[in-house]
Formats: C-alpha cells, sequence, structure tokens
C-alpha cells in the first residue's frame, strides 16, 4: 500500500482546516481553533491502488522555509534539470537553490543549515 504525505498550509480563517476534515471525517465544522495542530490518516484510492493518505493540518501557524535542491549532483551524465533551469525556478519561488550528492556529501551539511 502507497503512502502519501500532505502539508496543509494556508493564511488561516480560509477554511483549509474545514475541507481537510470534511475529507477524512465527512463532516462540515462551523468553529475550528487555529492554534491546533492536527494530523490525519485516511485509506484512499490512487490509480487504482489502495493508498494511505497522511495529512498535517498546521492551522496556518507554520512558516515554512523551503530550499529547492537538485540531488544526484554526482551523476552529471544523467542529469535531467540543468543548474540553470533550477537557479530559475528557484528565483521564480524567492527560495535558494543548492545541488546535492548524497553519495559523495556534497553541499549536505550546507542545505541543513541553510534550512535552519
Amino acid at each position: 500500500m502507497r503512502e502519501y504525505k500532505v502539508v496543509v498550509l494556508d493564511s488561516g480563517g480560509v477554511g483549509i482546516s474545514a475541507l481537510t476534515v470534511q475529507f477524512v471525517t465527512g463532516t462540515f465544522i462551523e468553529k475550528y481553533d487555529p492554534t491546533i495542530e492536527d494530523f490525519y490518516r485516511k485509506e484512499i484510492e490512487v490509480d487504482s491502488s489502495p493508498s494511505v493518505l497522511e495529512i498535517l493540518d498546521t492551522a496556518g501557524t507554520e512558516h515554512v522555509p523551503v530550499i529547492l535542491v537538485g540531488n544526484k549532483v554526482d551523476q552529471e551524465g544523467e542529469r535531467e534539470v540543468s543548474c540553470g533551469e533550477g537557479q530559475a525556478l528557484a528565483e521564480d519561488w524567492g527560495c535558494p537553490f543548492l545541488e546535492t550528492s548524497a553519495k559523495s556529501k556534497t553541499t549536505v551539511d550546507e542545505l541543513f543549515t541553510e534550512i535552519v
């Protein structure tokens, strides 16, 4: 069974938590405490396969740092996205871009330092 993880982010008070609860439980909630972070788990069918969807509803209280990462930089000959394409997308998203390699430990420490 495949597992999918979803993090629900919003600016607060726009009804995303109500959508999530409706999807998971089939009920509509009129009032929701925005200070609560909830975790939901629901079995669904995706592309005709049974799957588990895990949803973390942050209730709009989180500011999430984003870094675009191109991994496996050690496999240059098998590259599917150029460094320039990655950099351009990061600029569009307004976030840093790093190329890494778990195998050769290229920029791994820098990645996790940057996210903090």
